[in-house]
């Protein structure tokens, strides 16, 4: 990486664009009124994608920038299910006919913390309320730590196709500085018995940028990790904002890596990928030659939301759980945060929405815009602002950065396409903030561009 733009570019806190706007622009001025009239306005031919939150793990990873909450008792687990599943019969309730649904994704936390007949209970009630189909892809989050043969069994008995597992690292010092000692004979067993189980994709999730973290010992990860061929890999960069996760403040910041070291981490586990026989998708995917991921790169149709890259192509996202945020055509919805308060509100026979957005045309095209740059690394302008009624130039004249991308080899524009140097492809995120309008209005902090 050039050093004249790691110091212009690497050290810029930007949003991953897993939506647009971001959630940091959300208000009360979107509440379960205006959440429940959107869900009754949906049109017959609509097509959903499902997330389930369950804040819930057995102990705390130091990194974790997730909301969820640590317990060893079962209790508080099956009765927040149990409101999840009035949750379910609340938004069931305010559709006109049960939605075909693509994906389902069960996000935590660790979601099989729960028992395995919770998990097939809850399955078996959203096979009642929405409409699902064998076409239909069900992912689902897991600790390999914590995974029992008991659930495993059941994931198979639902119908999972799809498993990411946590490994961030194999490195025992790494393991230890972030409070996640996990072994390759545990993280093994999980990935056989879930294929034996006949769950057909397993993901693996590493992390670089954290603690004592080296190159050697991010490609070693890769070796190991690659002896189980998953067939994708997701590979972050350690977002460390202990302002805003107060657990975080247990890592040593003199140990993390500087923006350089990031760099070359995460290019020593693209190289390593790709020489295995991994696609690159987008800013940090990798799949197999075969997955469908893969193919929806080459085609044009790859999508990203809040897991990140998706193969989906549902316009309506509805999220259940404490947390969880919606996507419909009119905006974004997001539940209380704070478990009691979601509880209650649910309880009360009420959606729990907290807060929202409603899209504006300028959003929809922003949005649609942002999402081309992060998938494909370009965008014809002329293209996706035809889509939306809108001419290139408007927007072109509205980016004060744009020239300067362009007069630092960052990005090229040919006519009215604008691509990502290949490169550069590691400033994506720059790249992408140009066509955002609320960059830097929030005060929020996220993560850092490399």
């Amino acid at each position: 990486m050039r050093d004249d733009l790691r110091a212009r570019y690497g050290e810029e806190r930007l949003p991953r664009y897993t939506s647009y706007p971001t959630a940091p622009q959300f208000s009360a001025a979107i509440g379960h009124e205006a959440y429940g009239e959107w869900l009754a306005s949906l049109q017959d031919g609509a097509t959903a994608s499902l997330y389930l939150h369950v804040p819930f793990c057995r102990s705390m990873c130091w990194y974790c920038g997730c909301h969820t909450t640590i317990t060893q008792r079962d209790a508080p687990i099956a009765d927040y299910l149990e409101v999840l599943r009035r949750e379910i019969d609340l938004v069931g309730d305010r559709l006109s006919t049960p939605l075909p649904v693509r994906h389902v994704h069960f996000g935590g936390g660790t979601p099989t913390v729960m028992e395995p007949s919770e998990l097939l209970a809850l399955v078996d009630l959203m096979r009642q309320r929405f409409s699902l189909d064998r076409e239909t892809e069900i992912a689902v989050e897991i600790d390999p730590r914590t995974l029992t043969r008991a659930m495993i069994a059941a994931l198979g008995e639902a119908g999972v196709t799809r498993a990411s597992l946590g490994v961030q690292s194999f490195d025992p010092a790494v393991q230890r500085a972030i409070n996640r000692v996990q072994s390759f004979e545990q993280t093994a067993r999980a990935t056989e018995g879930l294929r034996a189980a006949g769950v057909r994709g397993v993901n693996f999730d590493l992390i670089y940028g954290l603690p004592h973290q080296t190159v050697e010992s991010c490609i070693d990860t890769v070796h190991r990790s690659i002896e189980l061929r998953p067939e994708r890999f997701s590979v972050f960069g350690y977002a460390h904002v202990p302002s805003f996760k107060k657990h975080q403040r247990k890592i040593d910041e003199a140990m993390l890596p500087d923006g350089a070291a990031r760099y070359e981490q995460a290019e020593a586990i693209a190289e390593a990928l790709v020489a295995a026989g991994y696609w690159r998708i987008g800013l940090d995917h990798y799949a197999l030659p075969e997955d469908s991921m893969v193919q929806a790169q080459v085609g044009g149709s790859l999508h990203r939301n809040f897991q990140g890259y998706t193969t989906d192509p549902s316009d309506v996202l509805i999220g259940f759980g404490a947390s969880a945020i919606g996507r419909l055509t009119q905006g974004y919805a997001q539940n209380e945060v704070v478990l009691g308060r979601y509880a209650e509100r649910i309880l009360q026979g009420e959606l729990a929405t907290a807060k929202g957005y409603a899209l504006t045309a300028d959003d929809r095209l922003r949005a649609d815009l942002i999402e081309r740059v992060m998938c494909d690394f370009r965008v014809d302008l002329m293209q996706v602002c035809g889509r939306h009624g809108v001419a290139p130039e408007s927007i072109l004249q509205s980016i004060p950065r744009l020239r300067m991308l362009e007069s630092d080899g960052i990005i090229r524009l040919d006519g009215s396409v604008l691509s990502v140097s290949d490169d550069t492809r590691f400033l994506v995120r720059s790249v992408a903030s140009l066509f955002d309008a609320y960059l830097g209005q929030s005060g929020r902090t996220h993560s850092r561009a490399v």
